[in-house]
């Protein structure tokens, strides 16, 4: 289904994927299916620009733009590094994935949820990085907290990666319009708290990302778990570190990437 989705949107709006911008550089566009008009970020950027990703712990990473623009995923003021990020998002109102107490120096502080109610709408551009979310829905004890969660899609050098956040269920067809074409998707994999390993697995069939990177593992043990689940369809690799780069010329296509780290 997933590649069935890119191979459309690729017949039906060529020439669309990528946006070119002054002096002739390419940003990447996730182009949702919804949405046929081609989206520009403020800044041109350089052919084959790098994106460095760190895994901070937990649900936490820390994305780096070839200009220099840094901003945390799920930022809950445990994961932090040495100097404030431009961007923090949070997915989720829970205590491991947000906090209040943000550090001064961060510009904008994304929430994947509407304190108030409703539904969180972020579409924030700063240099070489767009940040946008798709809400979804979280279980509590009431029952379904809609709209409780939000992914979070970082469009950056000619990269469109996506964090589910602490997402619960399976993706409409809808959520996948929204979200695009997607080249690195960060997962949660502790195969209850969020979501079991079979949904889990579902979602990242329905996503088709080239690249999938795990989070929220809770134990080695889960993620061993689901590494066994995923490997007929992805290439399981445990990388050395927590940091990678990637650019759209070096991307490990078909590739489970392990960052180590809790």
């Amino acid at each position: 289904m997933a590649a069935l989705r890119r191979l459309a949107l690729q017949a039906v709006l060529p020439g669309i994927l990528f946006v070119l911008l002054s002096g002739g550089n390419a940003v990447a566009g996730c182009f949702p299916v919804a949405q046929t008009e081609a989206r520009f970020l403020p800044a041109s950027l350089p052919d084959g620009a790098t994106v460095q990703i760190t895994f901070l712990g937990h649900s936490s990473f820390l994305i780096e733009t070839a200009a220099g623009v840094t901003a945390i995923t799920d930022y809950n003021g445990s994961h932090r590094v040495a100097s404030a990020p431009d961007i923090v998002t949070m997915n989720n109102a829970h205590s491991s994935h947000y906090t209040d107490l943000v550090e001064p120096g961060v510009e904008f502080i994304l929430r994947g949820w509407d304190p108030d109610g409703g539904m969180a709408t972020h579409r924030v551009a700063k240099d070489d990085l767009l940040v946008r979310n798709v809400p979804t829905n979280v279980r509590d004890i009431s029952g379904t907290r809609y709209n409780g969660n939000s992914i979070f899609v970082f469009e950056v050098g000619d990269l469109c990666i996506a964090h589910l956040g602490h997402l619960h269920h399976a993706l409409t067809d809808q959520h996948l319009a929204d979200l695009g074409i997607i080249d690195v998707l960060f997962v949660p994999v502790d195969g209850g708290l969020t979501m079991s390993h079979r949904t889990a697995f579902e979602v990242v069939a329905q996503i088709g990302a080239p690249v999938v990177i795990p989070m929220h593992f809770i134990s080695q043990g889960a993620l061993a778990q689901f590494a066994a689940l995923i490997e007929g369809r992805y290439q399981v690799r445990a990388n050395e570190t927590p940091t990678v780069a990637f650019s759209r010329q070096t991307l490990p296509r078909g590739t489970f990437l392990i960052l180590p780290g809790f």
